[in-house]
């Protein structure tokens, strides 16, 4: 499945400061910081990656979900629907969290 551009750009945006770089995923297009991904675009729609620990917190966002790539659930990853990118809260907590998930790891190279 290609990536939508238009949410690819919003991210970017979003991460302006960070130092990230890009990567083909899962059919999509990752967004990487410290050599983990931080988010994600599949579609319309976006994945971030809260943590095991905080997926009780980003799954209370409005139009957030569990991450599944065909019958399997990711765990530490959820899905962003396009009305919850449409909310500037709902994007700027689901980043909050994925940065801070990140940021708890050793660096990649």
């Amino acid at each position: 499945m290609a990536h939508d551009e238009g949410v690819a750009e919003l991210l970017r945006e979003r991460l302006e400061g960070e130092r990230f770089r890009e990567q083909r995923m899962f059919g999509g297009l990752a967004l990487m910081v410290e050599g983990h991904m931080v988010a994600g675009v599949l579609g319309e729609s976006a994945l971030f990656r809260p943590g095991r620990d905080r997926m009780e917190e980003a799954l209370a966002l409005p139009g957030v979900t569990p991450m599944t790539m065909g019958a399997r659930t990711m765990g530490g990853f959820v899905a962003a629907s396009p009305e919850a990118l449409g909310d500037d809260a709902t994007l700027d907590r689901l980043l909050a969290l994925s940065l801070a998930c990140i940021r708890a790891l050793p660096p990649k190279a």
